[in-house]
């Protein structure tokens, strides 16, 4: 299948996993869910894994633990706030990260005292937090805007994971070795966030129905299917196009939102969104011109 075919269906499996997330958040805990999908994810990465006759063994253990702590905290944020907002305003918040990535590179070109900033990279990232102003303010009343902010906080902690998975890359670590540590680590945060839960009284593990059983394998499925698909497409196709195509995820979630959830849709809403693909897509386009080649694939997961 050609790389951007690849790219088109991991993005439709990502989106349609966030619809499960949603319905799943009827039934169990952020936590939870965060700890049934890395389970399910781990388990399916290492069969593959030994399937290839290859080895999970790292040489920078340090480095995964850091790079799922940032993306495990990332992922729960999200999952917290499927569950809590519109469906395309959770996904849209989320793939705020290029945008947060390109603030990065301003801010350290700031505090090295770089004579040369691009003016362009700080208008991409103007324009992506006007296009955030409009997703909130309209769409989320004062109940919803610590939630609005979890999501927001989610694409900033993604944006520090994916820059962690660059520098696994380049220590020799493969993809599927870096997302099963991942998920490894998913389980476990998860794990331990919930038995806190439990012990202090504030919830803790639900117990299960066919449904909702049936909504935590989905979700595990979905996000390792289109895990496996995305590297795949970045390994086949050019990374800055395949890069562009991964919003395509806003608008099968807002397609899936207004069908499935009714979700509200407003004009100001949905010119946000479009604020904030444009800004993404120019922030994508500006750091590849600035980036050497085998910086710039990322592992687009939390």
């Amino acid at each position: 299948m050609p790389a951007p075919l690849l790219m088109i269906a991991a993005t439709f499996l990502f989106a349609t996993m966030g619809v499960c997330v949603k319905l799943a958040s009827e039934f169990y805990d952020a936590g939870e869910i965060v700890m049934y999908r890395g389970a399910i994810g781990a388990l399916l990465l290492a069969g593959l894994t030994m399937a290839r006759r290859s080895s999970l063994r790292t040489r920078v253990p340090a480095m995964h633990f850091w790079r799922s702590l940032s993306g495990v905290t990332a992922l729960s944020l999200w999952f917290y706030a499927i569950g809590k907002l519109p469906l395309a305003t959770a996904m849209t918040l989320n793939y705020m990260s290029s945008v947060w990535m390109a603030l990065f590179l301003i801010g350290g070109a700031v505090m090295l005292g770089s004579a040369r900033i691009d003016g362009r990279l700080v208008a991409a990232v103007l324009l992506g937090f006007v296009g955030v102003a409009l997703v909130l303010r309209p769409t989320l009343d004062q109940q919803q805007l610590w939630h609005g902010l979890a999501g927001l906080l989610s694409g900033m902690l993604a944006a520090m994971a994916y820059l962690q998975v660059t520098a696994l890359g380049r220590a020799g670590e493969p993809e599927d070795r870096i997302v099963f540590y991942f998920s490894l680590g998913g389980a476990l945060a998860g794990a331990l966030s919930t038995g806190a839960q439990s012990l202090a009284g504030w919830g803790g593990t639900h117990g299960h129905s066919l449904k909702g059983a049936g909504l935590l394998l989905a979700v595990g499925l979905l996000a390792t299917a289109a895990q496996l698909l995305m590297t795949r497409a970045y390994g086949q196709g050019k990374t800055l196009a395949i890069a562009c195509l991964q919003y395509l995820g806003i608008v099968f979630s807002f397609i899936y939102g207004a069908w499935l959830f009714r979700d509200p849709i407003t004009v100001w809403a949905a010119g946000g969104m479009l604020l904030i693909i444009i800004a993404g897509l120019a922030a994508t386009l500006l750091r590849a011109s600035s980036t050497p080649p085998d910086s710039q694939h990322q592992v687009n997961e939390s």
